[in-house]
C-alpha cells in the first residue's frame, strides 16, 4: 500500500506524537520512511541567493533529524533524512512528488479558524495541493511548553 512516505516534521515537540505512529506504521508495511524538517529562518530562506554559510539552526535540524534516523533505523526501518530550505508547505509538496511518496505524515496543532489565519497553515496548503493521501495526527500538548528546547524529546 504504502512504500514510502514522507514524514514532515517540526523539529519539536509535536514530532513526539507523529514518530512512534509512522514508525509502527512503516514496519508493518515495510515502507521507508523519508524524514524532513524545513529550516525556513531568514538563512534558510536567503541561503542559495545570498551563499550564506549554514546557520547553527540549519546544523543542529540536520543533527536533529540523524538522531530520529537512527533510533528509527535501530528498529528495523530504512529512513533517508532531508533538511529543506524554503517555504514548509512548498518543500513539502516538491518533495513529496519529485521523491515519489505515496502518504505524507504530519502533525496539526488544532488550532481554530482565527489562529489559522493569522499563524498560517501548512497543513491547508499541502492538503489542498497535492493528491498524495495526508496522515494527520493532533499534537499531544507538551506538559510544559517548550518551544524548539523540546528537540530532544521526540523519540521513534
Amino acid at each position: 500500500m504504502y512504500k514510502k512516505i514522507l514524514v514532515a516534521l517540526e523539529n519539536g515537540p509535536a514530532d513526539a506524537t507523529l514518530l512512534p505512529h509512522v514508525g509502527a506504521l512503516a514496519r508493518q508495511l515495510g515502507a521507508e520512511l523519508l524524514l524532513m524538517h524545513v529550516a525556513d529562518g531568514f538563512a534558510a530562506r536567503n541561503f542559495h541567493q545570498l551563499k550564506l554559510a549554514e546557520s547553527d539552526e540549519m546544523k543542529a535540524d540536520r543533527d536533529y533529524l540523524d538522531r530520529l534516523a537512527e533510533g528509527l533505523r535501530a528498529t528495523g526501518v530504512v529512513v533517508t533524512t532531508l533538511l529543506a530550505l524554503g517555504n514548509p508547505p512548498t518543500e513539502i509538496l516538491r518533495h513529496a512528488a519529485n521523491d515519489h511518496c505515496d502518504l505524507i505524515a504530519m502533525t496539526s496543532h488544532g488550532h481554530k479558524i482565527i489562529g489559522d489565519f493569522f499563524l498560517g497553515s501548512t497543513i491547508d496548503r499541502v492538503r489542498h495541493n497535492t493528491r498524495i493521501p495526508l496522515l494527520i495526527l493532533r499534537a499531544e500538548r507538551p506538559a510544559a511548553a517548550g518551544g524548539r528546547g523540546g528537540a530532544g524529546r521526540a523519540s521513534p
